[in-house]
Parts: structure tokens; C-alpha cells; sequence
């Protein structure tokens, strides 16, 4: 067992040998294809989906995983596992108990981080695998104390390790034998060539000793160019560092220089920070004016108010027109104009006027925004939507088509007024509408019908889409 591990706990996957990673990675393979998908964890889904002879190979890493990290799915492969090996009490024990492992030459087992090669799983010349003390059956053994966990289940772990680096070590040292033999077979048949180059080298050997005076001849030379390339390069070295005490010199310039400029820009920012403080107090003596004669046109309104006696506002133009309508209820939607047409943020700035009445096209806004409910129940979501309208002192009416009014009594919320038209479409209600108010009074018009938008802004009122309308009743 590893030092320092405490008993119990899962070892890392550097504490299992290949062999026995490699048992457990194929029995966790076949298990995973028959567990219920709910059981499935999250890192092995895909692998599920693999042909079940892949799950192995290329599921290898998160298999191992799984059982490393996930108690479940290690139970899960633990009781597949005891099914397989442990048989009924006075069963007779199976003699092909080593059948699913794979033999010497079989594919890779890919751990996280490396591609190992599965190993020899057949043990010694002569043993029988899965019998017991055999290789095979020592592995089996580690593989099933690490999926049961038993007491002492670390021991049967270090053992299949203790086996496998034995075995390899067999295997090298049989391999280093076949290699010597090789070597040796090689070595005598290069002694013979070396004796056939000696006899050659001999009759070389003279000519050899003509090329050495040439090359002492050669060397000599050489030896002359080396001095003259010595020198050339202290003629170099000299001119470097003349270059490079030029070069400090520009550098300390230009942080001089650059010292100078900093100054320069702080002055500069501070020459601008006073232009703006000028420019914000300017602003403010504006803005002071701007309401002092808001005020002033205020206070002379409220006088008009009172020199005429003029009494509160009961009714309303729409009032008028909606008095000559039967009664009925309904809902709207909105249009565009200026700016992007379906920005919810130009309604905001529309409805923000004080007095302002918005008229909604009801049934162009439902079935944008929600055409595959029933008319009423398109209705009752609009009417729901422009009560928050409504809360924020928005005069608002909303206009359906007339030939729904007597299918459903329609319950108008509180400050929102739903007409049905009679005799006419919608649309031409919206136009009368809009053709009441008295002029400059702020006037919103959601439809999305080009004609109805053209027409009412003729009269002066503002128009904008109905997806501009869904968009702030989307908003909470």
C-alpha cells in the first residue's frame, strides 16, 4: 500500500496498475449499457451513446474517471462485478473466469492524461488464466477490492502492481537477452569487416601521412585568418559601445524631453478642467433662467386659472366619441414614428408629456404580440398590460373592432377606457379620435397599420409600432 494513504480511501489513478485499470475500465464499459439512463452520470452520456465494443476504448478516460469520483456509478459496476465472479454458494466455479480480459496485443487503455498500453493479462508459460496465484487471477483480484472495497482492499491493489512490475521486468530482461544475442551476432560480423577495413586503413595509411603535412600546411594558414578575425572583431566590440554610449545619450534626451511634455499635458489638463468647471457653471446660470421663466409662465397659468373660474376638467374629447359608441370593452397595440420605431424607450418619452392620452389599435397589437391566444383572451392580457400604463396618469383608450362586441362582456380596468366600434372599423374610430382632441394636446397612437399611421399624424398626434408597446408591457 502507498505511504501516507489512509485505509479506505480512493486511490488516484497513478495507484492502480494498467492491468487492473484496464479490467475495471471494461467492466465499467459493459455495465454502463445496461444502467438505467437516470443512473447514467453526467460525464458518461456520451460515452452511453457509443457501439457498446468503443465504450472501452474510446470512453476510457471518463469510465475511469467515473469510478475514481462517482460512489454510484463504482457501486453500480461493484454489483455487475460480483455478479460475474462471485457465484451462488455450491456453484461450481467457472474455469473461463479471465475470458473478458483482453490479451497482450489488445487496444490502448486511455487514462486521463496518458495512452497505456493494455497489459500481459495471461501470465507465465503453462499458467491457466484465472486460476488462482496466476496473473490474471491476482488482477481480478485487485480489481474486485477496488470496486467492493473490503478491509485490506489496498494490499490486493499493490500486489496486481507488484505482479505487473514484475512481469515487465521479465519481459525486459528477456528482451535485453534477445538484444545481446543480436548485438553479439552483429559484433562478430563487424570484426570481420573491421580486419577487412584494418588491411584497408593500412594500405591508406600513407597516403594519410601526405595529407597530414597538407593539412599542417593548411592549419598554419588558418591559424593566420583566426588572428585577423580576432582583431577585426575588438575593432567591432570598440565600435558597439561607442554606438550604444551614443544611444544612452538619445535615451536620456528623450526621457528629458518626455519629463517636459508630462508637464506640459498636466498643465494642459488642468487649463481644460478650469474650462469645464466655467462651462458647467454657464450651464447651470442657463438652466436657472430656463426655470425661473417655466415658473413664471406656471404661476401666470394658475392666474388665468383663477381669473376665469375655471372649474376641473370632467370629461374628455374621447368621452364625447365614446358616448356615441354602445357600450363595450376592449384592447390595443402600438406603432411607430421617428426614432427606432419598436424602441420602447421613445413610448417612455412619449407618455412622459403631462396630459398625455394614448390610443391603442387593440387588436393590431394582440395579434402581434400574442395572436395565437383566443380574441379574449388577447384582450384581457392587453387590459392587464396598459393598467400600469394607466397607474402613471396616462389618459388611455383602447379601440377593438365592433363585430367581437357581443360575443363577451369585456371589464375595463381602472382608467382605461375600451371602445368597440359601430357602424365603422377600428381604424376610423382612432381617426375620430385623434380628430377631437383640441390641437397641442399630446396625442400617442400605437398601431402598426401604415394607413391609420399616416392619417393621425396628419392630425398632429405621435404614432409608434405595437412592438414598441409589447416591449415596455414586457418590462416589469
Amino acid at each position: 500500500m502507498a505511504a501516507g494513504r489512509t485505509p479506505g480511501a480512493a486511490p488516484d489513478g497513478g495507484d492502480v496498475p494498467p492491468s487492473v485499470r484496464h479490467l475495471l475500465v471494461d467492466a465499467a464499459a459493459r455495465t454502463l449499457g445496461d444502467l438505467d439512463a437516470a443512473l447514467v452520470p453526467a460525464g458518461l452520456q456520451r460515452v452511453r451513446a457509443f457501439a457498446p465494443r468503443r465504450r472501452a476504448t474510446a470512453g476510457a478516460a471518463p469510465l475511469w474517471r467515473a469510478l475514481l469520483d462517482d460512489a454510484g456509478f463504482r457501486h453500480a459496476v461493484a454489483v455487475a462485478w460480483s455478479r460475474e465472479h462471485d457465484p451462488a454458494p455450491g456453484a461450481p466455479q467457472p474455469s473461463g473466469a479471465g475470458d473478458a480480459v483482453e490479451p497482450p496485443d489488445a487496444a490502448p487503455c486511455r487514462t486521463d492524461d496518458e495512452t497505456t498500453p493494455a497489459p500481459d493479462v495471461t501470465g507465465s508459460a503453462g499458467e491457466t488464466a484465472g486460476a488462482p496465484g496466476t496473473p490474471a487471477a491476482v488482477r481480478e483480484a485487485a480489481a474486485g477490492a477496488f470496486l467492493l472495497r473490503p478491509d485490506g482492499w489496498e494490499t490486493a491493489v499493490e500486489r496486481a502492481r507488484a505482479l505487473d512490475e514484475e512481469l515487465s521486468s521479465e519481459r525486459s530482461a528477456r528482451a535485453e537477452t534477445t538484444r545481446l544475442r543480436r548485438e553479439r551476432d552483429q559484433l562478430a560480423a563487424r570484426v570481420d569487416e573491421l580486419r577487412t577495413a584494418l588491411r584497408e586503413a593500412a594500405a591508406r595509411a600513407d597516403a594519410a601521412t601526405a595529407e597530414v603535412a597538407a593539412a599542417r600546411r593548411t592549419e598554419r594558414r588558418l591559424r593566420a585568418d583566426a588572428d585577423r578575425a580576432r582583431a577585426e572583431a575588438r575593432t567591432a566590440r570598440e565600435e558597439a559601445a561607442a554606438e550604444r554610449a551614443a544611444a544612452e545619450a538619445a535615451l536620456r534626451d528623450a526621457r528629458e524631453e518626455r519629463r517636459t511634455a508630462g508637464a506640459e499635458l498636466a498643465r494642459a489638463r488642468a487649463e481644460r478642467d478650469e474650462a469645464r468647471r466655467s462651462r458647467t457653471s454657464t450651464a447651470d446660470l442657463a438652466t436657472a433662467r430656463a426655470r425661473l421663466l417655466l415658473d413664471t409662465v406656471v404661476d401666470a397659468a394658475a392666474g388665468l386659472r383663477r381669473e376665469l373660474a375655471l372649474g376641473p376638467s370632467t370629461t374628455t374629447p374621447a368621452d364625447e366619441v365614446a358616448a356615441a359608441l354602445p357600450d363595450a370593452a376592449g384592447r390595443a397595440r402600438p406603432g411607430s414614428r421617428g426614432r427606432a420605431g419598436d424602441d420602447p424607450a421613445l413610448l417612455d418619452d412619449l407618455l412622459s408629456v403631462p396630459r398625455t392620452h394614448l390610443v391603442v389599435d387593440g387588436y393590431n397589437v394582440t395579434k402581434t404580440g400574442f395572436g395565437d391566444l383566443t380574441l379574449a383572451e388577447q384582450r384581457d392580457r392587453l387590459l392587464a398590460g396598459l393598467l400600469r400604463v394607466a397607474a402613471g396618469g396616462t389618459e388611455v383608450t383602447v379601440c377593438f373592432d365592433g363585430a367581437d362586441a357581443a360575443v363577451q362582456a369585456v371589464r375595463a380596468p381602472r382608467g382605461v377606457r375600451v371602445l368597440f366600434s359601430s357602424g365603422e372599423i377600428a381604424d376610423d374610430l382612432i381617426r375620430r379620435l385623434v380628430a377631437a382632441e383640441p390641437p397641442g394636446r399630446p396625442v400617442v397612437v400605437v398601431t402598426s397599420d401604415r394607413a391609420v399611421s399616416d392619417d393621425v399624424q396628419s392630425l398632429g398626434a405621435a404614432c409608434v409600432p405595437a412592438q414598441a408597446l409589447l416591449a415596455r408591457l414586457a418590462r416589469r
